[in-house]
C-alpha cells in the first residue's frame, strides 16, 4: 500500500475501535469530516479501508456463528434489495 492508504488504514482501526469502546457511530463520520477537510483522497481511503474492515468482521462472525452451529447472519442473494 501507499502512504494514504496506510494511514487511513491505520486510522480506520482505530476508529472501528473507539467506536466499539464508546458504542458511539458518529466517531467514523467525524474523523472522515476531519481528514476530508485536509484531503479528499485520504477521506475516500479511510472510508474504504471502515468498509473493508467492517465487512471483515461481519463476515468472520457470520463463519464463526455457522461453525458453532448458529444460523447467524443470513446471506444475501442476487434478488435482495436494499
Amino acid at each position: 500500500m501507499g502512504i494514504t492508504e496506510d494511514i487511513a488504514d491505520g486510522l480506520a482501526k482505530k476508529a472501528i475501535a473507539v467506536e466499539n469502546e464508546l458504542d458511539d457511530e458518529s466517531v467514523i463520520p467525524h474523523v472522515a469530516t476531519l481528514i476530508g477537510a485536509s484531503s479528499q483522497t485520504t477521506q475516500e481511503a479511510f472510508l474504504t479501508a471502515v468498509r473493508v474492515r467492517k465487512a471483515e468482521a461481519r463476515a468472520i462472525k457470520f463463519l464463526k456463528d455457522k461453525l458453532a452451529g448458529k444460523q447467524g447472519e443470513k446471506l444475501p442473494t442476487s434478488g435482495d434489495k436494499g
